[in-house]
């Protein structure tokens, strides 16, 4: 992909600027989704064809892998790649920055905690777990 500029914040908006991209993220990151179809039951109703548009973005740019489920060799599986899991703070800091400004939403107030009273720990703790997924 083509750089539209040499400014960082543009560089991940053209990763993951689009509405969808960051809540796939999410929900291989935290909810512990895999499967096209327990992505497309996320509470945002993607429409079929956004994500898969999306899951192929995101894999092309290394964010995420897909693999044969060793279940259901007629499923495919995603997974979050290194790269995807170093997304992990931007998605903190967001959850963090919703709580502040828009507390009546279903935040999940052990996770805030945490990020307040010790982020590095929350983020290698996170990261560990995420990483340990990556070869399953």
């Amino acid at each position: 992909m083509p750089t539209r500029s040499q400014c960082p914040i543009s560089n991940v908006l053209d990763h993951v600027g689009d509405k969808w991209s960051l809540l796939i993220i999410r929900d291989l990151m935290f909810f512990n989704k895999h499967a096209y179809s327990d992505l497309q039951n996320s509470d945002e109703k993607m429409a079929t064809n956004i994500l898969s548009s999306r899951l192929e973005k995101l894999e092309g740019d290394g964010l995420i892998s897909k693999r044969v489920d060793p279940n259901d060799k007629r499923k495919k599986v995603y997974r979050l790649t290194p790269a995807g899991v170093d997304m992990l703070p931007i998605l903190i800091e967001m959850i963090v920055w919703s709580s502040n400004h828009a507390p009546d939403l279903n935040i999940p107030t052990e996770l805030v905690a945490k990020a307040r009273s010790d982020r590095a720990g929350l983020i290698q703790d996170l990261t560990s777990r995420l990483t340990a997924q990556l070869n399953t």
